[in-house]
């Protein structure tokens, strides 16, 4: 496996590793707006839109190997 294949895969690996984490975000956003702790959970969504950029800079780097 040469080094663009290994980046690649490691790319693919951060892609689903971010998604998973900003879905855990949002839930967990979700949860403390429910608790009552809307700063907090303010603070958490801020966090889950700068997931969803770094998600979006993963997947332009890939595109970027072809």
């Amino acid at each position: 496996m040469d080094f663009i294949e290994k980046a690649r895969n490691r790319l693919e690996h951060w892609i689903t590793h971010n998604d998973h984490h900003q879905e855990a975000y949002e839930m967990f956003a979700e949860q403390l707006g429910k608790a009552g702790k809307v700063q907090s959970s303010e603070h958490i969504r801020k966090m889950v839109e700068l997931t969803a950029q770094s998600g979006e800079c993963l997947r332009k780097a890939i595109k970027a190997l072809e």
